[in-house]
């Protein structure tokens, strides 16, 4: 199964992986599971990082890469059938870098770790 992480989900597991729900973590560890970690979570960690909203082990250009290598996971770039995708996507959730991995978990049949549940609206499966 190809598996997402949303940008909590990266955060967490990268800082705090307690915090991560027993089947979240259960995804994440499962080797027959292709673990993808989207560049759009790395932007919005910069920016978030930036503002002072959360801070960041280490510089983004070494922390992201880290934790992908850390989780094993692949890194998923932004392609343009996604951002077309977004055209399609109804308005149930209002943030820009959430509705950017709803679109590539769709267009990549991924399934999505997130906590949040406003993913299932668009008919993403969601573990947590």
């Amino acid at each position: 199964m190809n598996v997402l992480l949303d940008t909590v989900a990266v955060y967490r597991a990268a800082t705090a992986p307690a915090t991560l729900s027993e089947a979240a973590r259960v995804a994440i560890e499962e080797q027959s599971n292709v673990l993808l970690v989207s560049l759009i979570s790395a932007w919005e960690l910069a920016i978030k990082s930036s503002l002072g909203k959360l801070a960041l082990p280490a510089p983004i250009a070494d922390f992201f890469p880290q934790l992908a290598r850390d989780l094993l996971a692949q890194q998923l770039g932004l392609e343009l059938n996604a951002i077309a995708k977004l055209s399609e996507l109804p308005n149930h959730h209002a943030d820009p870098f959430d509705r950017l991995i709803i679109a590539q978990a769709l267009v990549s049949q991924c399934a999505v770790v997130t906590s949040d549940t406003r993913f299932a609206a668009y008919g993403v499966r969601v573990i947590w």
